[in-house]
């Protein structure tokens, strides 16, 4: 029986969104996308909820009439990459096509878009945060990291954020020297932390989650290159000239909506592939992080000088 290109596709397409979700140390940004739109293509729509503040009751007339707007507000997703692969029909026949395409579609996904799509998630966030004067330089420094690490976290709560719906993205040198700190020990215990479905075992600074990240992908800004400008063949992300190291970066768990949408997977069989004798299998991802104009002051960045 002839293998069924378009259900392949189809179970491809949500096993890699769940991968992301699950994989990506960003991933739990996209719990806040449940009310997201989206219907293919590269826009997504999301919703705006205003509501007026309380008013005075009146024994005889009742309540005061208010008012609710609820609209969607259109968002265009910035990041649109993708990648095509082939594998040659001598090495992959019609019975053991769908674990090779999976394997390498998951190990594509695992080493080389997961990374970029943390490491975007961040620099954007470090951008922002910079423009809203909410970023600062730190050296770090075992004797000092708490306390400027508490700084970030009650500078926010002093504005009212919930402290128990706080997370901290914090890269692994940071990390080191944070945990490494022996006054500390006693404030850092183990938690769980839901992401994409499962729950995982994480450190925690006084019921704060401690989210670790290579420093690789902390950086303030990176260069993604096109696969086509001479010297960006391979793809990828590297850091900018300019780039900074970031520390951490401490926000509300609702603040940034984390959007990756595998949108196509197509699948084309060694018959069908007019270049090849090989199965031709093509990728693209839309994704992108969106900060509300009303939550871009709930986050703090304090970066490396």
């Amino acid at each position: 029986m002839p293998i069924n290109t378009l259900e392949y596709a189809k179970l491809f397409q949500t096993e890699l969104d769940k991968q992301i979700a699950q994989q990506a140390t960003s991933g739990w940004m996209e719990s806040n996308a449940g009310q997201v739109k989206y219907s293919g293509g590269d826009e997504i729509k999301i919703p705006d909820v205003v509501v007026q503040g309380l008013a005075d009751y009146d024994r005889d007339t009742g309540f005061v009439q208010g008012s609710v707007t609820y609209k969607y507000q259109t968002h265009k997703l910035t990041q649109d990459r993708g990648r095509t692969f082939q594998l040659d029909a001598m090495d992959v026949d019609e019975t053991n096509f769908g674990a090779s395409a999976a394997n390498v579609m998951s190990e594509f996904q695992r080493l080389q878009v997961i990374p970029e799509i943390d490491a975007y998630r961040y620099s954007f966030i470090a951008a922002k945060a910079e423009e809203a004067g909410k970023s600062r330089t730190y050296a770090l420094a075992e004797n000092s990291i708490v306390t400027e690490l508490c700084k970030d976290i009650f500078d926010l709560a002093d504005m009212g954020v919930d402290l128990s719906q706080l997370v901290i993205t914090i890269a692994y040198p940071a990390y080191g020297v944070l945990t490494g700190n022996t006054t500390l020990q006693k404030r850092i215990d183990v938690g769980q932390f839901a992401q994409g479905g499962i729950n995982l075992q994480i450190k925690m600074l006084d019921g704060i989650p401690l989210i670790p990240v290579s420093s690789s992908r902390m950086k303030s800004a990176f260069v993604f290159n096109d696969g086509e400008t001479a010297g960006q063949e391979a793809g990828g992300f590297v850091p900018a000239v300019d780039a900074k190291s970031v520390n951490w970066i401490v926000s509300p768990r609702s603040a940034p909506i984390g959007i990756s949408k595998t949108d196509k997977v197509r699948i084309f069989t060694p018959d069908e592939n007019q270049k090849a004798d090989a199965w031709k299998l093509d990728y693209r991802k839309y994704h992108d992080v969106i900060i509300p104009n009303n939550k871009t002051a709930a986050f703090r960045v304090t970066t490396g000088a």
